[in-house]
């Protein structure tokens, strides 16, 4: 086994809880073992710290996956004990059900790093973004299969971060043999989910709670969903009873997968395929307006070098959307940038209102959903914010 050192101080974020140890934070490194295997952390004076991963081809050298001195001799069964646990925790909390749909692993959150698993009803989609978790993917899948019996497992493994780990992206199906496009029930609709194509593991699960909040703000109202994806804000504007929805997104196959999403509940949503900072500039220019604007896009900044850039970008789409608002409206506007942090999201905000003169109070501050929980002392972990603001 590793043994790895840290330099002086090192330690005490660790133990505080960041699960991270990166290379220039260790002092030395003792032992021999294989790449992505267990190693033990001490201090400086050689006092326990925890247990993590190791990987020297990555800049976060160990990935911590315990605190017990006692714990880590079998981690196979480490593994499966903190699946369970995870999936409890979710159940818990109101998750459960055979055909409900939920981030069921989180990753640091849930003491297991670089694996993510979402249920979608009978199906699981994972993904294992780290060598750790790569090693012991076999016990991953058998692990899964025991505790869910899922009709199938599909690994959308298919993201550039795996290749700072010395990894190749992959995706495909790993348990099982089936269709990848699933139909999921959410807040009472039925929506088709690509696994194998759909964003992140196939669908935003980390929205759910925020599309169904939509109940105290659409109802008789006139609504403008930008950024629409397949529709999981449309649809829950127009079954809380919604005047209209207009669904905008540049995909041509999102907007094909809002038309069949509506379809299948039985509701009708007005779609442009558009760039949607063109289409709300024009919108603007026709003078329409809307009594409830959403704004749900990617993430403008994929990393530190690229904030400022990404900064703008979300200054200028919520200061588009603002215009668009009616006396009283509504903006419902969000980031899933962890780069974009807390403070620098409501600047954002305040500097939008400014830049459009449109005055606002903030009705709401909401986050992600509980099944994927921030690891307190991991910042980066959350990284959804979505603001309710209400025209004065």
């Amino acid at each position: 086994m590793y043994v790895v050192i840290l330099k002086r101080n090192e330690e005490k974020k660790i133990l505080n809880g960041f699960p991270w140890i990166y290379a220039n934070e260790v002092s030395s490194i003792e032992g021999k073992d294989l790449q992505g295997s267990i190693a033990k952390v001490v201090s400086f004076d050689r006092r326990f710290v925890g247990y993590g991963y190791i990987n020297h081809a990555s800049k976060i050298i160990v990935r911590i996956v315990s605190y017990n001195e006692e714990e880590i001799d079998n981690f196979d069964q480490v593994i499966f004990n903190r699946i369970n646990e995870a999936n409890q925790r979710r159940i818990d909390m109101g998750y459960g059900g055979e055909s409900s749909s939920y981030r069921a692993v989180f990753s640091e959150s849930d003491l297991l790093p670089g694996l993510v698993v979402d249920k979608y009803g009978d199906y699981l989609s994972i993904q294992i973004l780290t060598l750790g978790m790569e090693v012991r993917r076999q016990v991953i899948i058998d692990s899964l299969v025991k505790i869910f019996k899922p009709l199938g497992i599909y690994e959308r493994s298919d993201v550039s971060v795996r290749e700072k780990e010395g990894l190749k992206q992959f995706k495909g199906i790993v348990y099982g043999d089936f269709n990848p496009v699933v139909e999921i029930e959410e807040n009472g609709l039925k929506i088709r989910v690509d696994l194998e194509n759909g964003q992140k593991t196939g669908y935003f699960l980390d929205q759910k709670s925020n599309r169904d909040n939509l109940k105290y703000y659409v109802k008789d109202k006139d609504v403008l969903d930008c950024f629409c994806n397949v529709g999981g804000f449309s649809l829950c504007a127009k079954k809380y009873g919604a005047k209209s929805v207009t669904a905008v997104d540049i995909s041509k196959t999102a907007i094909g997968e809002v038309e069949e999403n509506a379809k299948l509940n039985g509701l009708s949503i007005n779609t442009v395929c558009a760039d949607v900072f063109e289409k709300l500039r024009e919108y603007k220019k026709e003078g329409r307006k809307f009594d409830v604007v959403i704004l749900d896009p990617p993430a403008f900044t994929k990393s530190i070098d690229t904030v400022k850039e990404g900064y703008k970008g979300y200054v200028d789409i919520n200061v588009l959307g603002l215009k668009l608002l009616k006396k009283g409206g509504t903006l419902i506007t969000c980031s899933c940038s962890q780069h974009l942090t807390m403070p620098l999201f409501m600047r954002m905000i305040e500097e939008s209102c400014n830049y459009s003169g449109v005055k606002t109070r903030l009705v709401e501050l909401k986050f992600q959903g509980k099944d994927h929980a921030m690891l307190t002392n991991l910042p980066e972990s959350l990284y959804l914010k979505v603001a309710v603001l209400n025209v004065l």
